[in-house]
């Protein structure tokens, strides 16, 4: 492999540790695709319902992953309390909350008719 292709793989790597590391909350969404997961294999969904769940599911953990990178960003660019800097925040974490949402509907609908 070259060089330059090894070493993006290493940033990423360090990327996705760093986020593993300092982020409690990417623990949770890992937690929880791994139950919605394993409760879709217990009660067999389809493949595609079950492609669905895991799109759904890595959306949520990458929207925590960008939202991680622009808190950072803005710590960097922006270290005094600014009015931008928070709306910034706010911006990305409502990013996160609508993924987590859309996981959840998209969940309801894979799941409720089989409850129900």
């Amino acid at each position: 492999m070259p060089k330059k292709l090894i070493k993006s793989f290493k940033f990423a790597h360090a990327g996705t540790a760093h986020v593993l590391k300092t982020q409690r909350n990417i623990w949770i969404h890992f937690f929880i695709a791994w139950l919605v997961i394993g409760f879709a294999y217990y009660i067999n969904v389809s493949l595609f319902e079950l492609g669905l769940l895991v799109l759904a599911s890595f959306a949520v953990i990458v929207a925590e992953m960008f939202n991680t990178a622009i808190e950072e960003m803005v710590n960097v660019l922006s270290p005094e309390k600014r009015l931008e800097a928070g709306l910034a925040k706010n911006v990305a974490a409502g990013a996160v909350l609508l993924a987590a949402l859309g996981a959840i509907i998209i969940g309801c609908i894979v799941f409720l008719p089989g409850i129900l």
